[in-house]
């Protein structure tokens, strides 16, 4: 007897696979939900009325009274600590890795023994050997609020900074926090008083076993040209012509480095020594005698910007509670459209050969 067995390698014709469509389709119409499922999902695109179905069949309502167990956090996936096959890239050190601008209401202590509550914006990083994937990003986070409800002196950050580089197994670390710290200053003749705001940033940086404590601030002060004085009373003199200096506000970056065996530097005692230095420093609350003498008081302290870098120099090198310091000053000048800029060092914490392309940008005070 023969058998004919059809050739299941041919190619189905337009007709045959049409045939096939309407027995599917037929056979679709009475089959459940389930049965369809079982079969193949995407059947359900074939038949008209019938809605396409996911398989698996997934809730679409959140479970309120889920609860996580160690047995169900056991099996999440955690990639950033996963092993050193998924790095991307090169294999090599990351010297700093973390977040940036975490903000939240710390309290600060002040030099009158007095505390403030202000909004500090936060940057926690640590370095990553080249054979580890990534860092547990939230556990910077997680650390630092541990502290969050003390008042903050660089102690409490000392403490912040351990547990992390404990809890993220790093070797290298630093943390930094911004904030605009409110001093009330005295107007210059009128008695008045105001509150002039600060931009301050604490920093401590620990590298190969070695901890800084650093301090940067924000001093702006007006600047007025000697030269230009100068021409402006030349005019004067020999002309009887009313000229009038040339002066623009301008911003001090000064970066200190805390002794830590000489007692504690108070933000207060920072800004009291920029203010010596450069004593122009711009008003909160002016009357007209105040306005008066201020230009008093720009003419008979005309600077340029290398005068200044060197002014503020000469305080920082007189406090025993400072050592390695940077000054960068910006003149952001009225009479030219540029600024006028110096940079000063002083030892190696803050040398370099290369800055920021945009770091003088950063001067800039809005207000």
């Amino acid at each position: 007897m023969n058998i004919h067995s059809p050739d299941i390698t041919a190619i189905p014709e337009r007709d045959e696979a049409e045939a096939a469509l309407d027995v599917l389709r037929r056979w679709a119409e009475t089959a459940t939900t389930t049965e369809i499922l079982e079969l193949d999902p995407s059947v359900a695109k074939l038949v008209p009325g019938k809605t396409s179905v996911d398989y698996p069949a997934l809730s679409r309502k959140f479970p309120d009274g889920f609860v996580v167990d160690d047995a169900y956090k056991s099996t999440l996936p955690d990639l950033q600590n996963g092993p050193s096959s998924l790095i991307k890239g090169a294999k090599q050190q990351i010297q700093h890795v973390g977040i940036s601008n975490f903000r939240l209401p710390l309290r600060f202590k002040t030099r009158d023994a007095g505390e403030l509550m202000l909004e500090t914006s936060v940057t926690g990083s640590v370095s990553l050997e080249a054979d580890k994937k990534g860092i547990n990003m939230s556990r910077i986070m997680r650390s630092f609020y541990k502290h969050a409800e003390k008042a903050f002196s660089f102690d409490v950050i000392d403490a912040a900074l351990n547990d992390y580089i404990a809890d993220l197994e790093s070797f290298d670390a630093r943390i930094q926090m911004r904030f605009s710290f409110p001093m009330k200053v005295q107007s210059l003749r009128s008695g008045l008083s105001g509150y002039q705001y600060y931009d301050i940033a604490l920093e401590l940086v620990e590298k190969d076993g070695l901890r800084q404590k650093m301090v940067h601030l924000d001093y702006v002060y007006s600047s007025t040209c000697p030269c230009s004085l100068e021409l402006s009373e030349h005019a004067r003199a020999t002309r009887g012509q009313l000229a009038t200096p040339h002066s623009q506000r301008s911003v001090a970056r000064v970066s200190v480095v805390l002794d830590n065996d000489a007692g504690p530097l108070w933000f207060e005692d920072l800004i009291e020594a920029c203010r010596r230095a450069v004593p122009t420093e711009t008003q909160v609350m002016v009357k007209r005698e105040d306005e008066q003498a201020f230009a008093e008081l720009n003419a008979a302290n005309p600077i340029f910007v290398e005068d200044a870098a060197r002014l503020f120099s000469e305080q920082l090198l007189a406090d025993v509670r400072i050592g390695d310091f940077r000054v960068i000053a910006s003149h952001q000048e009225s009479l030219h459209s540029h600024d006028a800029v110096s940079v000063l060092t002083e030892g190696q914490t803050f040398a370099q050969d290369s800055f920021d392309p945009r770091l003088f940008e950063t001067l800039f005070h809005t207000g």
